[in-house]
This record gives C-alpha cells, sequence and structure tokens, in this order.
C-alpha cells in the first residue's frame, strides 16, 4: 500500500465566551498549505472575539486504499480537510488532520475532541489529485445476495438434549 505524507500548518483562535460555564472556546479557522516558520503558540492577531493563534504542523497522510474517499472529497460542493482539536486545559492539541470525509465524520462523532471541516487549499488539493491520479483503481461493487430461506424447514428442529444423562 503506497502513502504519501505533507505537511500543513494550522491556524487555531480562541473564542471569548459569555456563558457561565466556560470562558472561551478553541476553533481551528485554517489550514495553510506549508508550515510557515513560526513558534507553535505564535499570536496571529485578534478578530472581534477572536485571537487567533498558530496551533502548529500537522501530516496529512494519503492511503493508496482510500483513493476513493479522497475522489469523493474533491467532487463535493466544498472539499475539505477535517482539523481536530484536543483541549488541554487552558491550551489545545492537535489530534489529527485528514482528507478522508469518511475518517472526518468518524473523528467529530468523538466525545472530547472539536472537529472542523476547513476548506482546501489549491496547493493541498493538487497533491491530492496527483495522488489520485497515481494510485487510484476502480473497484467493481459487488453485492452479496443473501440465501433464500426455506419456508417449509421453519420451526422443524431435531431433538434437543440438555444433559446425558436425560437419555
Amino acid at each position: 500500500m503506497a502513502q504519501d505524507h505533507l505537511k500543513v500548518g494550522i491556524v487555531v483562535a480562541r473564542r471569548t465566551l459569555k456563558g457561565p460555564w466556560a470562558s472561551h472556546a478553541w476553533l481551528s479557522v485554517a489550514v495553510l498549505p506549508a508550515p510557515p516558520h513560526l513558534p507553535v503558540g505564535a499570536a496571529l492577531g485578534t478578530d472581534g472575539d477572536d485571537e487567533r493563534f498558530y496551533a502548529g504542523p500537522a501530516t496529512v497522510t494519503l492511503n493508496s486504499s482510500e483513493t476513493g474517499y479522497y475522489r469523493d472529497n474533491l467532487t463535493s460542493a466544498r472539499p475539505a480537510l477535517w482539523v481536530a482539536l484536543r483541549p488541554d486545559g487552558d491550551a489545545v492539541e492537535l489530534a489529527a488532520v485528514t482528507a478522508d470525509p469518511y475518517e472526518g465524520e468518524a473523528l467529530a462523532e468523538s466525545m472530547g475532541e472539536n472537529v472542523e471541516a476547513l476548506p482546501m487549499p489549491a496547493e493541498v488539493r493538487a497533491w491530492v489529485e496527483a495522488f489520485i491520479d497515481a494510485f487510484h483503481v476502480e473497484r467493481e461493487f459487488f453485492k452479496r445476495k443473501r440465501d433464500r430461506a426455506d419456508p417449509d424447514a421453519l420451526g422443524q428442529r431435531g431433538a434437543v438434549r440438555l444433559r446425558e444423562d436425560d437419555a
């Protein structure tokens, strides 16, 4: 199975909340096509109630067995990368970044992680398209057929023995 890896940069926002239960929430807001030369946690400015930070580099991994899923992503109305963040007290940790929409859906169902589908940068899209062109193999859909039930056999059983001394 062939694999390819690409490092991207992730920008997150710390949004101030006005509710009584939490003071802030972390959201992923952008994917950069390449990691910038910034330290992890570098402040990138503010936007209203949001403080933006560079969360760090993340690796997107493509597998040749999943090219059909990547193609589904690219042919959708909005190709995306799914970014999962894991809150860690007042900080945040990058949990995963994927181009597989079904893996992104599974990440969204996990507890304790914040998952956002962010627009895929053009450079990343070109990389994914090149990977699909190189490794995609069309697989024929095969639907299994169920065995037909024998209605005459339903309810007919042989003698059932529970213990040896019942004989």
